[in-house]
């Protein structure tokens, strides 16, 4: 482990932390230099865990040797014979140089893991997500979390959706995103090809209801969720096997995402 002061927004050893845009980490360019910035001692753990490279760490200097310990300790290991650099200073330095206020004192820049293929992350999987074209960073990652504590096999999301692996969303997912398999895909449809039939989350007057038998009969299930304000496209519902709707009470009109996402994940993975 090597420790650096670092006392200079300008010093390039934080140009990770402190002037690249999510974009420029991402790099799709060159993606074997693409970065994500992962936080918390937690998080961060459960990502080295996953098997991901740390390149370097930021570290509130009183956490050293406190609340990062741990995770240091397992950064330096995996980093390999140089070991890992922790640069410090103290919380409002740090505050200013990154312009946010750091969660537990610790941030690991970390290696951008590869892509998969959609077929390689579906296989021998009973109940999926898809997200289509949900992009805020909040959603994705409260989703990721729910899909992961509530039996979701996998999570497939079209292009347009927010990255999985942006910083907010792998803090709001608290490392939910490492421990469940994910791909792109250019469409819902794509799923069919693996054997999946479809479930249109959508309030609709034709919608079946959540507990419906046929959908528990069903072996390999793609639940579809839509984006933010607007839900799923109309295609996307009239192509659908089912169209499905979670009840609601008191006028309200529907459920944000995330939380519609979870109580769908609950009832449809449920066992007899």
């Amino acid at each position: 482990m090597r420790i650096t002061e670092i006392k200079d927004i300008k010093d390039e050893r934080v140009a990770d932390y402190a002037r690249l845009t999510e974009a420029q980490l991402r790099n799709r360019l060159h993606p074997e230099n693409a970065r994500i910035i992962v936080e918390s001692p937690k998080v961060i753990h459960t990502a080295l865990e996953s098997g991901l490279t740390p390149l370097s760490m930021m570290c509130e200097r009183k956490h050293i040797e406190g609340d990062a310990a741990e995770v240091i300790a397992m950064a330096d290991a995996a980093a390999g014979s140089e070991g890992i650099e922790v640069m410090t200073a103290d919380r409002s330095t740090l505050g200013n140089l990154t312009g946010y206020a750091l969660t537990r004192g610790v941030l690991c820049v970390m290696q951008r893991p590869d892509e998969r293929d959609p077929e390689e992350v579906v296989v021998g999987a009973r109940r999926i997500a898809i997200l289509d074209g949900v992009c805020d960073s909040t959603n994705i990652g409260a989703i990721f979390r729910s899909a992961a504590a509530l039996g979701i096999d996998a999570v497939l999301l079209t292009r347009d959706c927010c990255d999985p692996l942006c910083r907010r969303s792998i803090r709001v997912s608290m490392g939910s995103v490492f421990l469940i398999p994910w791909a792109w895909i250019s469409d819902v449809e794509e799923v069919r090809q693996y054997g999946f039939k479809t479930v249109a989350m959508a309030l609709r007057h034709d919608s079946i209801m959540l507990q419906d038998q046929r959908l528990k009969d069903q072996p390999h299930l793609a639940i579809v969720m839509g984006t933010e304000g607007d839900g799923l496209a109309s295609g996307v519902i009239r192509n659908a096997d089912y169209v499905v709707k979670i009840p609601m009470a008191h006028g309200v009109d529907s459920l944000n995402v995330a939380a519609a996402s979870a109580v769908a994940f609950w009832e449809l993975t449920k066992k007899e």
